[in-house]
């Protein structure tokens, strides 16, 4: 063992003096608040035919308050604290209106989970001002795609990313014959609509589309008109949209080829689920338990990482930035986000970070069934010239957003 000689343990006690005189004149100095807001529209329930559970009434805001919990654990050292305030309404003129007094406070980032529309209103209502929206509620494809946001950044994957996560792993699995099910809502003909994209780039054949008309209680009905109801040629796998949860639950074990169910129900896609514990994750899902008592969904996860990324981007700035950029311009912050210097730890295995054409969370995406985690994508094989994470979603030629040329990226690629 080297023993310290007496010019090294000098040095010692001249840093350790340094350090107590810092510390205590950091806890005295008023810290800088970082105020981040949380807007969620609340879309009434629609009657159901099947006993899916619906999802929690504070999903996602539960997630942005562990969120603020994690940042401040460091962020007394630097001298700020993090504050939430939340508000979810059914009037989306009452969220805008609400963001619009949070600003002329001084609040600079909101964490917005609310659907495509509403988020496009809420991104144009803010057109030109400086503000920040971090998207955990959209997984809108055309958001990342056509209907771009400059203001925007997204930590909920899209569809695609889901769906590619689940083409990859059918492909790999040697299931390349699908039969596609879809619901009749909205939201269902765009996952299927997804998936169908998914077939196309990983060459998959989509032998058969089905779309679910029924109206009766599956729950006494399944056994007899779901097996009909999935004859047709034989496939290698069903993928189900049904995001709502209508009847996907009934298809599982019930279909004419026993075959394994994907998408919405069976083997499903997920930015984040409960029987994740890898990485790490064991400790988040722990530290979410406690704090509400129920399961981190993949909107929580969504809010937690937005969180998670303004406060990391805030530590890595010169602390004379700090009172700027919570209270005055988030530009140089969005800058950051979109470069290649930022890496947010989120208990996936990898670390993530943005793409700066469209703003998107890059992140591996889990495929769980409701007791165990099966897989992670992308697969094994599955290779880019950047990023295997890209493979996941739309890549820059596939879109055409162009974030990193609205905000000028150092390192961006």
């Amino acid at each position: 063992m080297r023993i310290p000689n007496r010019h090294t343990r000098r040095i010692g006690k001249i840093l350790l003096t340094s350090l107590l005189t810092v510390l205590p004149a950091l806890a005295l100095a008023k810290p800088t608040d970082v105020t981040i807001g949380y807007l969620e529209l609340s879309v009434p329930d629609a009657p159901l035919l099947s006993n899916v559970l619906p999802p929690p009434e504070d999903n996602g805001e539960q997630g942005a308050i562990l969120g603020i919990a994690d940042n401040n654990q460091g962020a007394r050292f630097l001298g700020l604290n993090y504050v939430l305030k939340s508000l979810r309404s059914e009037s989306l003129d009452a969220l805008i209106q609400q963001s619009e007094q949070w600003h002329e406070q001084g609040v600079r980032y909101l964490i917005a989970n609310l659907p495509a529309p509403a988020l496009e209103q809420l991104s144009r209502s803010w057109q030109g001002k400086p503000i920040l929206i971090m998207n955990a509620g959209s997984a809108d494809n055309a958001l990342r795609t056509t209907r771009c946001l400059s203001n925007v950044l997204h930590t909920l994957p899209s569809r695609a990313m889901l769906t590619d996560a689940l083409g990859q792993w059918l492909i790999h699995r040697r299931l390349g014959r699908w039969l596609i099910i879809e619901g009749q809502q909205t939201e269902d003909k765009a996952y299927a609509d997804s998936v169908r994209r998914t077939a196309k780039r990983y060459g998959a054949r989509i032998v058969d589309e089905k779309t679910w008309t029924f109206e009766s209680d599956l729950r006494r009905s399944a056994q007899t008109e779901v097996p009909l109801f999935t004859k047709t040629r034989e496939y290698d796998a069903v993928v189900v949209a049904d995001e709502r949860g209508d009847f996907g639950e009934f298809i599982p074990f019930n279909t004419w080829y026993p075959r394994p169910v994907t998408g919405t129900q069976g083997l499903t896609p997920t930015a984040w689920h409960r029987v994740v514990e890898q990485w790490g994750a064991a400790q988040l899902q722990s530290r979410f338990d406690k704090q509400t008592g129920r399961w981190m969904t993949d909107v929580d996860y969504a809010a937690w990482a937005a969180v998670r990324s303004i406060g990391e981007a805030i530590a890595s700035q010169a602390p004379a930035q700090f009172p700027k950029l919570a209270n005055d311009d988030p530009s140089p912050l969005m800058h950051y986000l979109l470069s290649e210097d930022f890496q947010l730890a989120g208990f996936k295995g990898r670390k993530l970070t943005y793409r700066p054409w469209n703003g998107q969370l890059r992140q591996p995406i889990a495929l769980v069934h409701p007791r165990a985690l099966v897989s992670q994508s992308p697969q094994q094989g599955y290779l880019h010239p950047h990023t295997d994470l890209d493979t996941l979603g739309f890549d820059r030629p596939e879109s055409r957003c162009t974030l990193s040329q609205t905000h000028t990226v150092n390192g961006g690629r």
